[in-house]
Formats: C-alpha cells, sequence, structure tokens
C-alpha cells in the first residue's frame, strides 16, 4: 500500500506535472521569443503586430483560466490531457498557417490551453504531492517551465531550419511530452483533504494578492516576449543571442526550489517581493546595462526569478483559500492574464514610436517593484511568526494578520 501510494504521489507524479508544464508553457508559450526575430523578419512584422500575437496569446490564457473555473463535467485529468494535446496541436500548426489572423487565431487558442494545463496540472498535482506527505516535490513541478524553455532554446538553435519548420517541430516536441505526461500521471483522483475554515478577511485579501499577481504578470512579459529581440537588434550581440534564451531556461529550472527555501524560510510574502526586485533589476539590465554582460544578466535575473514569483504567487493564493484551490488558482491566473495581454501590446506600440524597448522596460520594471510593495502588505496564513497587516481595515484584518 505505502509502495503504491509513494508511486502514485511521489517522483513520477512530479516528474509529470514537471512535462505539461514544459509542454504547454515552456515550449507551447514561450518558444514564440525565440521564433520572433525570425518571424519578424521573414513576415516583415511591425513591433506592434509582434506584440498582438503575443497579447493575442494571452488573451487566450485569460479565457482558459476564467472557464478552468467554471464546474466542469469530467476528470480533471481528462482535461489536463486533453489542454496538452490542443497546446501541441496549435503549436505546430503556427508553422503552416499563414496571415496574421490564423497567428491570432492559433495562439490565442494555445494560450486557453496553457491556462488549462497550469491550473489543472497545479491542481491536480500540489493536491496528490501534499495528501502523501511529498509538497518538497512541488519544485520539480514548476521546473517544467525552465526545461521547456531550454529545449526551445535547443530547437531554435537547430542548424537548416527555418522559422517554420521550427514551430512544427516544437509542436510535435510538445506532443511527444503530453504523451508521457498521460503515462506518469494516473487516472485515480483523491479527495480533498479537509481543510480548516476560511479566515474572514481572506477574501479581501485574496484580491490584493490577485493584483500584485497581475502586476507580476505584467512586469515580466515584456522582457520575456522581446529579450531575443532587444539582443538581435544590437550587432554587438550577435553572438550570445543563441544563448540568451537558453540563459533564461536553464536558471529557470533550479528557481522553484531556491525561491521556495525563502519563502519557507522568510515567508512567502517577503520573498514574493525580494523575488519582483531581483526581476525588476534584470528587466532594467535589459534596456540599461548595453553589451553582451548586460543581456546575459537580465536573462539570468529572469530566469532565475519569473517561475519563483508564479510558484510563490500561487502558494500565497492556496494559503489564502479553503477547499479545492482550483478557483483561486484561476483567478490569480486571470490576474496574471490581464497583465501579460497589456504588456507586450503597450511594448510594441511604444517601441514602433520611440524605436526603442527601453520605456516599456522601465515601466514593466516599475510594475514589479508595485507588486513588491503590495505583497508584503498581505498577511498569509502559516507564515513564520505572525505579522500585523499595514493597512487599517477593521478587525477582520485584524484577525488575518494573527493567523
Amino acid at each position: 500500500m505505502l509502495a503504491m501510494r509513494d508511486r502514485v504521489a511521489g517522483r513520477p507524479l512530479a516528474l509529470g506535472g514537471m512535462l505539461a508544464l514544459a509542454s504547454a508553457i515552456g515550449i507551447g508559450r514561450f518558444v514564440y521569443t525565440p521564433l520572433l526575430p525570425a518571424m519578424a523578419e521573414g513576415l516583415g512584422l511591425t513591433g506592434g503586430q509582434a506584440g498582438l500575437i503575443a497579447s493575442a496569446n494571452f488573451c487566450g490564457y485569460l479565457a482558459g483560466a476564467l472557464l478552468a473555473a467554471a464546474r466542469l463535467p469530467g476528470s480533471r485529468r481528462a482535461w489536463l490531457l486533453g489542454a496538452l494535446a490542443l497546446g501541441a496541436a496549435t503549436t505546430g500548426t503556427m508553422g503552416v498557417a499563414s496571415g496574421l489572423p490564423a497567428f491570432l487565431l492559433l495562439r490565442g487558442i494555445g494560450g486557453a490551453a496553457s491556462a488549462f494545463v497550469l491550473v489543472f496540472a497545479s491542481a491536480l498535482v500540489l493536491d496528490r504531492l501534499a495528501a502523501a506527505g511529498r509538497g518538497g516535490l512541488a519544485a520539480l513541478h514548476f521546473a517544467g517551465v525552465g526545461a521547456g524553455i531550454a529545449v526551445s532554446a535547443g530547437l531554435v538553435a537547430l542548424p537548416g531550419l527555418g522559422w517554420r519548420e521550427l514551430w512544427s517541430a516544437s509542436g510535435l516536441v510538445s506532443l511527444a511530452a503530453a504523451g508521457a505526461v498521460a503515462w506518469l500521471v494516473p487516472g485515480q483522483e483523491r479527495a480533498a483533504r479537509p481543510v480548516a475554515a476560511q479566515p474572514a478577511g481572506d477574501g479581501r485579501w485574496l484580491a490584493w494578492w490577485a493584483v500584485a499577481y497581475g502586476l507580476f504578470g505584467f512586469g515580466y512579459v515584456v522582457t520575456a516576449t522581446f529579450l531575443v529581440a532587444i539582443v538581435r537588434a544590437e550587432a554587438a550581440l550577435r553572438a550570445v543571442e543563441p544563448f540568451v534564451w537558453l540563459v533564461v531556461g536553464l536558471a529557470a529550472v533550479p528557481s522553484v526550489a531556491l525561491w521556495g527555501w525563502g519563502g519557507r524560510r522568510f515567508g512567502l510574502a517577503r520573498s514574493f517581493a525580494a523575488a519582483c526586485v531581483v526581476e525588476a533589476a534584470g528587466v532594467a539590465a535589459s534596456v540599461l546595462w548595453p553589451g553582451a554582460a548586460g543581456a546575459l544578466v537580465a536573462a539570468a535575473l529572469l530566469g532565475g526569478t519569473f517561475m519563483g514569483l508564479t510558484a510563490l504567487g500561487l502558494a500565497g493564493g492556496r494559503a489564502l483559500s479553503a477547499g479545492d484551490p482550483r478557483r483561486t488558482f484561476a483567478a490569480l491566473t486571470a490576474a496574471f492574464g490581464i497583465g501579460q495581454i497589456v504588456g507586450p501590446v503597450l511594448a510594441g506600440l511604444l517601441h514602433d514610436r520611440t524605436g526603442s524597448f527601453g520605456l516599456p522596460s522601465l515601466l514593466a520594471a516599475a510594475a514589479l517593484l508595485a507588486a513588491g510593495a503590495m505583497a508584503l502588505r498581505v498577511p498569509l496564513r502559516g507564515e513564520a511568526g505572525p505579522r500585523k497587516p499595514m493597512v487599517q481595515c477593521g478587525n477582520s484584518c485584524s484577525d488575518a494578520g494573527k493567523a
């Protein structure tokens, strides 16, 4: 019995979650970044059009997050596997599509699929790991995004392939990963563990936390979308272009474990705020620090924080929710999605007006600093040591601060 429990809820399950996020997000969502310069050159895309394609993916992401919060028939595993297959299909089809409307449609559907994967994989895998006392393996689950980014960087570096062939190859790799998920994540659903009653102030603080999470979504996405394009625009940086996106992925792989340790040691809110500051430095470095060193530092700081922030954000939401965390995850994903939608379009339009990603990148860094400041005001259950809220809103907030 114990052997079966370990098999179902141990490393194979976490590995399945890792492959799910690698397929739908690491590759499905983020392969657009290293492919964008070649697409833009081949199709003559403006900055605004490139940003619009990115935002179409994030609009789909938002729609998927909202739909994932609804009561849906069937099992969570079925929805997870269906979303993985759909995401792989839309990624591969980008290689044969023509015209802006087709790209917008495919990226929109793919974005919805990636939101479903994040919500259902996180709820399914994290619940089972927690029930088996293997919560520490959550870092392996979230490492999938960094692993997928690293794989996408390797795919794009393949010689002799155009951007269309690379989209198709990315879809095939995503589909193969989805097949592995079907084998590693079993079908048995575990009953939800009983959770203590929700404190009175949690709904208000959850909204506050969601706004901070949305600002993080806006803050990271400009660099996450246009970093390779920023590097390609500088002739002196062409030598490091193949490595920049790889550095992002490799830095992202251990980031969840690192920031997770910080969350346990110093508290989720403090660690979230610290990661926002570090990421803001990386976003600013992408445009303020000229040369290869600045580009690589920006890549390392972005990769080393954005998935850690994602995991800390979801963990904070879980601490503010009761029962099945799926709706909380969906609400946070929706807030994140709004930030992601605004970011690329605004950055593309400002680039077309100014000829540079400098202004939108600095706005993104400011948003990250604001997100960190907001997170510090949220009292989370389970934090080491009581922290009183910094705003006064009556007895309910005081009670939440003591929780």
